[in-house]
């Protein structure tokens, strides 16, 4: 089973397709994911078909298990990811152990607070039930950016809303990791 990398860490996360080639009927199910998610911080699904399958070649699918850590606190990764089923709990650690703070699903986003701040990991995240994300690397963002930047400019201005929201309500601002 080939693993899922993401930077200074190597996961046990197993992947179900091969990282380089997924196919476009692979985000069927996380275009309806966005499309169902109700919460209001959620991402405003604003791509076309096209678009999303233009995308499919930048993202990574990987399966996690119930109680595997997606992100760390503190971690330097910037990748985020896009939720297409599944929960995942969003904490804080603290000296006394972990505090749950909020709760992301199907439809969500995750890791956006550091993609855009360049900055270590706010929050540690883990897999509450069986889950299914997509990642996207800062490195493919670029890639995305230089060959498709309509596309790169829309889905970046998607997750910035998700942040904004994030941001302006304090239950959920714990969210942005």
């Amino acid at each position: 089973i080939p693993l899922c990398f993401t930077r200074k860490r190597v996961s046990l996360i197993r992947t179900m397709h091969a990282p380089s080639s997924p196919s476009s009927t692979d985000l069927h199910q996380l275009v309806q994911a966005l499309t169902r998610n109700q919460a209001e911080d959620g991402l405003a699904n604003t791509l076309t078909p096209v678009q999303w399958e233009l995308l499919t070649g930048y993202l990574q699918l990987c399966v996690l298990v119930p109680g595997e850590v997606l992100i760390t606190c503190g971690a330097a990764d910037r990748a985020v990811y896009f939720v297409e089923s599944g929960s995942l709990s969003v904490h804080f650690e603290d000296d006394k152990g972990r505090l749950k703070l909020a709760l992301v699903g199907a439809g969500g986003l995750l890791g956006e607070g550091a993609f855009f701040a360049h900055g270590p990991r706010s929050a540690t995240v883990q897999a509450g039930s069986a889950c299914r994300v997509w990642s996207l690397t800062p490195i493919r963002f670029a890639e995305l950016s230089n060959r498709q930047p309509a596309l790169a400019l829309g889905l970046v201005m998607a997750m910035g809303g998700v942040l904004a929201k994030r941001l302006a309500n304090r239950r959920r601002r714990i969210a942005t990791t």
